[in-house]
C-alpha cells in the first residue's frame, strides 16, 4: 500500500496554519513564542548530537564524517521539523544518518540501532534534569526571587524572563523525550521497540513502516496521541520540579 506523502504534508501544513493563527491571536503569544526558542534549539541539538555520539561509540563513523558530532544547532535543525515543534507541538531534527554495517560485531545490529535511537530521548531527559537543577539554584540563590508555598515572586521582569526560559527548556526537553518514545515510525520509540522484537516481528514492522507513519499522523490529528502523551509530559515535568524543589528546600 502506497500513500503519497504530499497528502500528509498538506494536512500538516493546514495544522500549522491553524496553530499559527491561534497562537498569535492570543495576548502575550509573541513573547511566549520567543521564550521557547532557546528550549527548542537546545532540545533538538542535544537530541541529534546524542544519536551521533552513540553511533560513533558503537563503531559507525558516518555521523563524524558528516559533521554531526558537534553542538552547532545549524548542523542538526530541520527547518520543517522545527516549525512543527513550535506550532504543532511535535517535531524533529535533521535525522542522523548511520551505516549499520560499521557497528561493532560484539553487539547485534538490532540492539545497536536501539541504543542509538534511545540516546536521543535519554539526552533530553538528562538536559531537563540539569536545567531543573539550574532552575532551583536560581530560585534559591539569585537576588530578587522569593518562593512562598510553591509560588514564585520576582522583583524584576528580567528575572522572571530568565526563570521562564529555564522552565521552557525543561518542559520542551521532557516533551521531546516523551514524544520520541512513542513506539510508532518514524519516531525513536519504534526503533527501540524493534530492537527487542523477534526477527519476524521486526521484519513485519519494517515492511509496514509507512502505514504506521500514516497511523501516527492520523492519531495526532484527531488528538488521541495528544490525550495520551500530554498527561505523561505534565506528570514527569511536575514530578521533576517537585522532587528538586523539595531537595533544595523550596517547598
Amino acid at each position: 500500500m502506497y500513500i503519497d506523502r504530499r497528502i500528509i504534508f498538506l494536512i500538516i501544513a493546514l495544522m500549522l496554519f491553524s496553530s499559527f493563527m491561534t497562537l498569535f491571536s492570543q495576548e502575550g503569544a509573541l513573547l511566549s513564542f520567543v521564550l521557547t526558542i532557546p528550549g527548542i534549539l537546545i532540545a533538538i541539538t542535544f537530541h541529534e548530537f546524542a544519536h551521533a555520539f552513540a553511533a560513533d561509540k558503537l563503531g559507525d563513523d558516518t555521523p563524524r564524517r558528516q559533521g554531526r558530532l558537534n553542538l552547532n544547532p545549524f548542523k542538526h535543525l530541520d527547518p520543517f521539523g522545527t516549525i512543527m515543534l513550535i506550532f504543532a507541538g511535535f517535531g524533529w531534527g535533521k535525522p542522523v544518518e548511520i551505516n549499520p554495517r560499521n557497528f561493532n560485531r560484539d553487539i547485534s545490529l538490532s540492539k545497536a540501532e536501539a541504543i542509538v535511537s534511545a540516546a536521543g530521548p535519554l539526552m533530553n531527559f538528562l538536559i531537563a534534569i540539569v536545567f531543573e537543577i539550574v532552575f532551583c539554584l536560581v530560585l534559591k540563590f539569585a537576588p530578587g526571587i522569593e518562593v512562598l508555598n510553591g509560588t514564585i515572586y520576582f522583583s524584576s521582569q528580567a528575572t522572571g524572563v530568565i526563570v521562564s526560559i529555564i522552565q521552557s527548556i525543561v518542559a520542551i526537553n521532557i516533551g521531546l523525550g516523551v514524544f520520541n518514545l512513542i513506539p510508532l515510525p518514524p519516531l525513536d520509540g519504534s526503533k527501540i521497540l524493534s530492537g527487542f522484537l523477534p526477527y519476524n516481528a521486526r521484519n513485519w514492522m519494517d515492511s509496514h513502516s509507512q502505514i504506521f507513519e500514516i497511523i501516527f499522523v492520523a492519531l495526532w490529528i484527531v488528538g488521541i496521541l495528544g490525550m495520551i502523551v500530554s498527561p505523561i509530559i505534565s506528570a514527569i515535568n511536575s514530578g521533576i520540579t517537585n522532587l528538586f524543589m523539595s531537595m533544595f528546600g523550596l517547598m
